[in-house]
Parts: structure tokens; C-alpha cells; sequence
């Protein structure tokens, strides 16, 4: 068979998956994250069925995913939103990065990964999913309840956590030396001042130059905008998910509403093909070595979670049961967690195992944290009925 007739029949069956996925995990109410990437893992290296024409074109597809989720991601905030978030939760966002980065760093260090794995770990374990935590606020309909400001300031302070972690991570798998490292991350915060500067004071001037009443030109403009900057990011070893972010960021108003709206369709279409290209690239074979890990990292770090959320919740005067809803809906991790890890594994420098041991934790994340996001209140119930039931002991007369 031709390799371009084969290319279009994996393609198809691909995508044609994909959609049936997206309507079970919607029928069930869940993200569909876990689900493309277990087809990934069914359909790729070591899986029932190997697809080869794909290969090339998914690699470069998820390379856009990536950009395009980093994007809409970086449409969400405005640069004041940001600024002002990072000034009241940087010290929850500090108690977060501290309680979430340390179980992954501990996981690798025990398994023999080296410094390389112990960073890559941290991160994956550290980032909650902004995509899943959103979603599952408005599907409960949390929009509006008191601690959801406290939600999305910490989810704020880890978006702007990864523009200076991944560059940083960039240049540990590039190899780069101590001074090459140094410089990288110099550029990379010097890029993320300048971008918040130029968003602050001219974000009305940088929206004017990607905007178009033309719904095709507007488009084209907004897509090879964000390919460019972020080619050039990561030509500079700065990271092409950050400089997708920072566009995001830079584009403001009526404009930022309207590039997501435009965006939103080929956002999860190119999202999708990256979480299943992850999962192809990841052998089954690889899982039950890790399995316990993953357990074990999906306990602890559910907990250290939930504590975030409880802490922060306290020190905004919120009541018990909502510093539960904040903590749960912090729980899950996502599409950030694979980005870290699909970066890691595609540089050679770490073990093949991480793959497996992320991809593992990740779909029982990406599945633990909304079925614990939509019971909190219950248990909360649940605890206070206990609790209220247990005799209190009787002082010694």
C-alpha cells in the first residue's frame, strides 16, 4: 500500500477513535485525557496494533497541540489578572510548588533517575490540570462560589511557575553547561518581563496587530503568529510552550474572546493527536514495573493537594466545606504533566520508564481528581456525621 494511502487510513481511524472516546468520557463525565491516552497505548509501540504511516505527521500535529494548548491557555489571564493573582497567592502558590514538587523528586531519586529524572518527575507532579480543574468547576456549577478566586490564583502562579521551570528543564535536556543553563533562564525571564510590560501598557496595540474582522485572516494571523513565536522561543532554548503562552498573554480584550472561540475547535483536535501520539511512543510493557509508584504518587500527591487548597481556603476566611471543594479541584493532573514528560522522553536524556511511570500517573489523576472534585461535599457531610456521632471522652473525676 502506498505510503500516503496508508497515512490517510491511520489518520481516519485515528481521529474516528478519538471522537468515539471524547462521547464516552462525556457520557460518563470525565475527562477525555485518560482515554486518548490509553488508545494511544492499545495503537502504538508494543500495543496491539502499530501504526507507522502516521508517525511523522502525529509528531509534528502534537508539536502543535502543544502550542495551541499553551496558547488558549496564555488567552485566559491578562497580564493585570496575572500580576494581581501572583501578589495574593504567591505564598499558596510557594506552599503548593514545595508539597507537589518534592513527591516526584522523591519517586525518582528512589528509582535511580538521576538529577534529569528528579527535575522532569517534580514537574510532572507539581502542575495541576487548569484544562480539568475549569472544567470541572463549571460542569458543578462552582463558577460563582467563594473559593474559586482562591482556585485560579494558584492555578495562576503555576502557569507563570512553568514559564520560568521549562526553559529551565529545556536546558538541562539540551545538555546545555551551568553558564549556557544560566543564560537561558536570564533570556527566559527577561522575555516573560518584557511580554508582561508590553501587555500591561501596549496589549491594545498587540491585539490590533493579530485582529481581523475577516474570520479566515484572523485565523491564519493568530496560528502562524503563535507557530513563529514559538519556533523562535525555541530556537532560543526558551521553550516553544512559553512562547505560545506569552502570545496568549499579550493578546487582550475582545480579541483574546474571540481567538478562543476561534481557536477552541483545533485547540483539542491537535490536543488530542498529542495525547495519543504520547501514549503510542509509551510501551504497555513498561507500566507494571510502575505501577505502585504510581500509585503511590497518586495518594500522596491527591493529599498534598488537597491540603493546598484547605490551606489557602483558611487564610481567605473560607469555611470547611469550601476549602474541600478547593483542594479537590486542584487534584488533577493533566495535559502539563505529559507536555513535561513528551519533553523529556523525546530528548533521549532520561529512562524510557518515566514515560510509563507519568503516563500512568496521569490517567489516574486525570480520573481521581473530578470524581474527587464532585464527592467532596458528601464526604465532607460524611465526616461531620462521624464526628458528631463519636462520644466525646468523659474527664477522670
Amino acid at each position: 500500500m502506498e505510503t500516503s494511502a496508508l497515512t490517510l487510513i491511520e489518520l481516519g481511524a485515528i481521529l474516528l477513535s478519538l471522537g468515539i472516546l471524547g462521547r464516552l468520557a462525556g457520557r460518563i463525565g470525565l475527562s477525555p485525557i485518560p482515554l486518548y491516552l490509553i488508545g494511544g497505548l492499545f495503537f502504538g509501540r508494543g500495543g496491539i496494533i502499530e501504526l507507522e504511516g502516521v508517525l511523522t505527521f502525529s509528531e509534528v500535529a502534537s508539536e502543535i497541540g502543544v502550542v495551541l494548548l499553551l496558547l488558549m491557555l496564555g488567552l485566559e489571564y491578562t497580564a493585570k489578572e496575572l500580576v494581581t493573582g501572583l501578589r495574593q497567592s504567591w505564598l499558596a502558590g510557594v506552599v503548593d510548588l514545595v508539597l507537589n514538587f518534592t513527591p516526584g523528586v522523591l519517586v525518582a531519586v528512589i528509582l535511580g533517575w538521576g538529577p534529569v529524572g528528579a527535575l522532569v518527575m517534580g514537574g510532572v507532579t507539581y502542575i495541576s490540570s487548569s484544562g480539568i480543574a475549569a472544567k470541572v468547576i463549571g460542569d458543578l456549577g462552582r463558577l460563582g462560589n467563594r473559593e474559586t478566586p482562591t482556585i485560579l490564583a494558584i492555578l495562576v502562579f503555576e502557569d507563570l511557575a512553568m514559564a520560568i521551570y521549562l526553559p529551565v528543564l529545556t536546558a538541562v535536556l539540551a545538555g546545555l553547561s551551568f553558564a549556557g543553563g544560566l543564560s537561558t533562564v536570564g533570556i527566559s525571564l527577561l522575555v516573560v518581563t518584557l511580554v508582561l510590560v508590553i501587555a500591561l501598557r501596549w496589549g491594545n496595540a498587540v491585539s490590533a496587530v493579530v485582529d481581523s474582522t475577516d474570520r479566515e485572516v484572523f485565523l491564519l494571523t493568530l496560528i502562524g503568529a503563535a507557530l513563529l513565536v514559538a519556533g523562535i522561543a525555541s530556537a532560543l532554548q526558551v521553550s516553544a510552550a512559553v512562547g505560545a503562552f506569552l502570545l496568549g498573554i499579550a493578546i487582550s480584550g475582545v480579541t483574546a474572546e474571540n481567538a478562543a472561540r476561534v481557536l477552541e475547535p483545533l485547540r483539542d483536535l491537535f490536543a488530542a493527536i498529542f495525547f495519543v501520539v504520547f501514549g503510542l511512543n509509551t510501551d504497555p510493557a513498561t507500566i507494571p514495573p510502575v505501577l505502585g509508584f504510581a500509585l503511590l504518587l497518586a495518594v500522596v500527591t491527591s493529599l498534598t493537594k488537597i491540603a493546598t487548597g484547605w490551606w489557602a481556603g483558611a487564610r481567605q476566611g473560607i469555611g470547611r466545606m469550601g476549602r474541600a471543594r478547593a483542594g479537590t479541584a486542584l487534584v488533577a493532573r493533566g495535559e502539563f504533566s505529559i507536555v513535561i514528560a513528551g519533553l523529556a522522553v523525546a530528548s533521549g536524556a532520561v529512562v524510557p520508564e518515566l514515560a510509563a511511570l507519568a503516563t500512568t500517573y496521569v490517567l489516574l489523576m486525570a480520573v481521581l481528581g473530578p470524581v474527587l472534585a464532585r464527592f467532596a461535599e458528601p464526604g465532607m457531610e460524611l465526616i461531620d456525621r462521624v464526628v458528631k456521632r463519636t462520644p466525646k471522652a468523659v474527664p477522670a473525676t
